[in-house]
């Protein structure tokens, strides 16, 4: 019987990851069990317990991945202002939008890990102050002051305009959700904007 290198069966696991993910996000965790989930990847249901431990473990996995993916792509942006202006113009674009299976977990995912185990809502948790520390770095870039709580006010309105968006059925509201979300995001990122009387 031959045996897998380690790479193949990393790259297994990632397949599974990367494919769950984009399932989650498009159909919520109760969209498809773990038969559905393994098909996505390529893999046979017996090759899931062999990454797995269970149908939970996965989605916490997924879900750090995910977080960790989004910190990553902000973290890699150059520091400051402009950066913070371009992750929200992407953010809140139609085509973000518009695929919920290749976007931000937290847009799609966000009422349903309120209801998950303790591992997953900590995974979130881990993965979600990772994240506003990222864009709080950014912000405080030439000026410290409440560069967390502005992170915290940021990705707070991203993601709950994000799903607004999504939720309304007139493209021309949705549509006017993300422009105001928009301009909304870049007065709490810019600290120098004097605040609307």
């Amino acid at each position: 019987m031959a045996r897998y290198a380690p790479e193949h069966k990393d790259a297994t696991r990632r397949r599974m990851i990367e494919t769950s993910g984009v399932r989650f996000k498009r159909d919520g965790f109760d969209g498809a069990g773990i038969s559905a989930l393994v098909a996505d990847a390529g893999l046979t249901n017996g090759a899931f317990y062999g990454h797995f431990a269970s149908k939970d473990d996965l989605i916490a996995t997924v879900v750090s991945e995910q977080l960790a993916v989004q910190v990553a792509r902000v973290d890699a942006l150059p520091p400051g202002l402009a950066s913070v202006e371009t992750f929200v113009r992407e953010y809140l674009s139609p085509g973000h939008r518009d695929d919920p299976g290749n976007g931000c977990p937290s847009a799609a995912l966000l009422d349903e890990i309120t209801r998950q185990d303790h591992s997953t809502r900590q995974a979130y948790t881990d993965g979600a102050r990772a994240l506003i520390d990222a864009i709080a770095r950014h912000l405080a870039v030439g000026d410290s002051g409440g560069a967390r709580d502005r992170a915290i006010g940021l990705f707070t309105l991203l993601v709950s305009s994000l799903q607004l968006a999504r939720a309304v059925t007139d493209p021309e509201l949705s549509d006017q959700i993300l422009t105001s979300a928009y301009q909304n995001a870049m007065r709490i990122a810019d600290n120098s904007t004097p605040s609307p009387s």
